[in-house]
């Protein structure tokens, strides 16, 4: 199979991704726009709600998986747009769209290259794909609930913007709700329990306090505070101030540790994580998927921005084209060249590893 063939019809996909509203949980177009690129290749594939996935044709159950993930749904457009977000424009090598850069030149890459050894006998790894959506808003009906029905994976590459180099961990995330208690009453008579007050010592350590283990790759956990809501009156001292606080988890803990930590410590009435089952994540530089990257020049580092890996069980790495610092910005972009190049070395790095 031509390389240059499928990367021209992968950037014609892109195209129509990016021209079809796909917001998490309304990613029906292009789903669609998915299963017909897997019906004109003659690959058998399932969707599963907005989940369309496949195996490689000789499928072989005593073998590792390697799952290929990247997600079709976006963000909505920021107000800052100049440009259609909903129009594919092409401008000085550039291909401009809402999705282009996250992560749409990630997932028709890996498309494409699922494609490119979907029909080779005797690969070392099954291989299997899944375009998933919800990933931007963590929905229920993503990857996550995708991991029951697909085949047990061993490893996996995650399809975001890396500029394809090697994230060889990711930063988990737990979101908290604090609550700060004090004494409601009315403005005009004296209060020594004014729980916006008491808002203030617990600020200032949530400022100052620090994770005592960081990480060689993800560096230390990061915790912020994003935001804070108390009082609904002029003459009303409430009586208590909520905070949301933002913790960015390194692979030296898990996030059940980090929540335990915090109740104990942190100087408020309550705290209470939103979820915690979004992990840190990490490969072993040992892997072979990393050794083959590292051999072909590309560098590794930790990713401080959370993607579809936080689901997964397995060893992952997070590797595509396009740069992460253009996801939801207003005029998306991702050059073409960045596209056929991440086709190449995907098809490269999969060579070494999973030919035999």
């Amino acid at each position: 199979m031509v390389i240059q063939d499928l990367t021209n019809d992968a950037i014609s996909l892109l195209k129509k991704l990016i021209e079809t509203q796909s917001f998490s949980s309304e990613e029906d177009g292009t789903a669609s726009h998915i299963e017909d690129w897997f019906t004109r290749y003659n690959i058998d594939f399932k969707r599963t709600k907005n989940n369309v996935w496949a195996v490689n044709k000789y499928f072989d159950d005593s073998k590792p998986t390697l799952l290929l993930n990247s997600h079709h749904d976006t963000v909505k457009p920021n107000s800052a747009y100049t440009k259609d977000p909903f129009k594919a424009i092409v401008e000085d090598g550039k291909l401009f769209g809402l999705g282009s850069n996250d992560a749409g030149g990630c997932l028709v890459s890996l498309i494409a290259t699922f494609t490119y050894f979907y029909n080779q006998e005797n690969l070392k790894y099954n291989l299997v794909v899944v375009a998933s959506a919800e990933e931007e808003s963590s929905g229920p009906d993503g990857l996550n609930s995708m991991l029951s029905i697909i085949p047990k994976v061993d490893v996996a590459i995650v399809g975001e913007p890396t500029l394809m180099n090697l994230a060889v961990a990711e930063k988990g995330l737990v979101v908290f709700d604090a609550v700060i208690e004090g004494t409601p009453s009315h403005a005009a008579h004296p209060n020594d329990n004014n729980a916006i007050y008491n808002s203030i010592e617990a600020l200032q350590w949530f400022q100052d306090f620090k994770f005592k283990k960081g990480s060689k790759a993800l560096g230390d956990v990061k915790l912020t505070v994003t935001q804070i809501n108390g009082g609904s009156q002029h003459n009303v001292v409430p009586g208590h101030v909520d905070l949301v606080i933002d913790v960015r988890v390194n692979d030296a803990y898990s996030n059940a540790e980090i929540a335990k930590i915090l109740q104990k410590k942190a100087p408020v009435t309550s705290i209470t994580p939103r979820s915690l089952r979004l992990n840190s994540s990490s490969i072993p530089v040992e892997h072979d998927l990393v050794k083959a990257g590292i051999a072909m020049g590309r560098s590794t580092y930790g990713s401080p921005t959370l993607s579809d890996q936080a689901v997964l069980s397995c060893p992952s790495l997070k590797l595509g084209p396009g740069d992460s610092t253009r996801s939801h910005s207003a005029n998306e972009f991702i050059y073409v060249n960045e596209i056929e190049e991440g086709i190449k070395i995907y098809v490269e790095l999969l060579n070494k590893v999973i030919v035999q």
